[in-house]
């Protein structure tokens, strides 16, 4: 039976700008580094609507070079991106020497919002997922560093996020059509993440599910697992440990042990 595992304790507001503060300057070493090493790092991340994408990936690139750091949050595609093989769309989005890109939803659209809501077929789906564990080893052989991460939060914690985008004049802007129904099709989309999760899991591009119930905490930990992950001068370790109860690699263990929400 699924009971939802216990948050740790929300940090405090003073004690969390002053973690991140410290995560800033290390992520700021390691774009340094990747300069300095002419490296590629692709970041994405998956999850429900209202899962904290945003917020995460602007604390990450906050005090980061802009001509070396994209953000990529496509849109709707065009006709001719369904006319083209899928993953052609996202190709031209890929780093180059001395880059980091972080996706804000990813090739990933396609075992999510596409399947559940029926914008794609399901044999256009089976092709994505017998294919992206292949495009995901040829982007890690030809040297990229590719780190996945899916958000996942609570039925509750959703609705309540979405009714606040409603209200909230600054964050208006992020309601769609898409929102209105999210919730009526929670145990689709569980499904459907459960089904991603187990088939793109691999050994070369492997998932890291974070529990972003708590948004300081999940910010927090996102970066400390990112620069835990990641070698580059003069890293500090002393902040660099993620709590194991807030970000994990992906096992199907956490599905009923309550880590990962039904």
């Amino acid at each position: 039976m699924n009971t939802n595992a216990p948050y740790p304790i929300r940090p405090k507001k003073k004690a969390y700008k002053k973690d991140l503060h410290q995560l800033q300057v290390e992520l700021v070493k390691l774009q340094k580094h990747i300069i300095h090493q002419g490296l590629r790092i692709v970041v994405l991340f998956e999850g429900r609507d209202a899962a904290g994408k945003d917020g995460t990936i602007k604390r990450m690139t906050e005090h980061l070079s802009p001509r070396e750091t994209r953000v990529i949050a496509l849109g709707k595609p065009n006709e001719h991106d369904e006319s083209s093989w899928y993953f052609q769309r996202y190709i031209p989005y890929l780093p180059a020497a001395q880059e980091m890109v972080l996706f804000n939803r990813s090739w990933y659209n396609r075992a999510g919002v596409e399947r559940v809501m029926k914008f794609c077929s399901p044999s256009q789906f089976e092709a994505f997922i017998n294919m992206v564990p292949v495009f995901e080893q040829m982007l890690v052989h030809d040297g990229i560093q590719l780190f996945k991460y899916y958000l996942d939060i609570s039925e509750k914690e959703q609705q309540a996020r979405l009714q606040a985008r409603k209200t909230d004049p600054l964050t208006q802007w992020k309601t769609s059509p898409i929102d209105t129904v999210a919730l009526r099709h929670w145990k689709e989309y569980s499904s459907a993440r459960n089904d991603m999760l187990a088939r793109s899991h691999t050994p070369v591009a492997p998932w890291t599910i974070v529990r972003a119930n708590i948004k300081r905490l999940a910010r927090l930990n996102v970066i400390r697992d990112l620069l835990n992950r990641t070698e580059y001068k003069g890293k500090n370790t002393d902040y660099l440990l993620p709590d194991p109860a807030i970000v994990f690699p992906y096992q199907q263990e956490a599905l009923q042990n309550g880590l990962i929400e039904p």
